[in-house]
């Protein structure tokens, strides 16, 4: 196994945040992984995406070129990065700012309305992890028990506050999403 997954969006919105989240459970549960940021000078407002690749074996490059999956919190990511995917890859994207009418038909999407559903939480803030739990639902990549049951752990000691709002936002994701 290994899988390549791109997470992407405006900066401010916590997708390093997720892609860093999804790569330490990933860690916690045995596997090898490689996180690897990138973002503009901007960093808040400007765009922002990271890599991670997790495989049940060493990691030779962290590069995804063909990732498997791609996460799209925002319009701009969504048409930079549906080129890259895969054919026949997933594409998750967040509803609430994203149209996807020109997306490629070799692809399959999932649309998560991630800032409706934070909004609803209360806290627009957590639409990442909205995102990730609905991520992780579609692909199970991870054991979503295992994060929930681990999550103090995997986020640190200063997120302790926010662990039940977080817990919260990636049950919302994750329930959003119909087996």
């Amino acid at each position: 196994m290994l899988i390549k997954t791109i997470f992407s969006g405006f900066g401010g919105q916590g997708v390093l945040s997720m892609g860093y989240t999804l790569a330490n459970t990933a860690m916690h549960e045995g596997k090898y992984v490689t996180y690897l940021p990138s973002y503009g000078v901007e960093v808040r407002g400007g765009t922002a995406n990271c890599t991670v690749v997790i495989s049940d074996e060493e990691i030779a490059s962290p590069v995804a070129s063909e990732p498997e999956f791609v996460v799209a919190m925002n319009q701009l990511s969504f048409v930079r990065f549906q080129s890259i995917l895969q054919s026949g890859g997933l594409l998750l994207v967040n509803s609430s700012l994203v149209n996807t009418s020109s997306a490629r038909g070799d692809i399959e999407i999932i649309s998560v309305p991630t800032s409706e559903l934070a909004e609803k939480l209360g806290q627009i803030k957590v639409a990442n992890m909205v995102m990730l739990g609905a991520f992780i639902k579609a692909t199970s990549i991870v054991s979503f028990d295992f994060l929930i049951d681990h999550l103090a752990e995997i986020l640190g000691e200063g997120k302790s506050k926010l662990i039940q709002l977080n817990k919260d936002a990636l049950e919302t994701g994750y329930n959003f999403i119909k087996e």
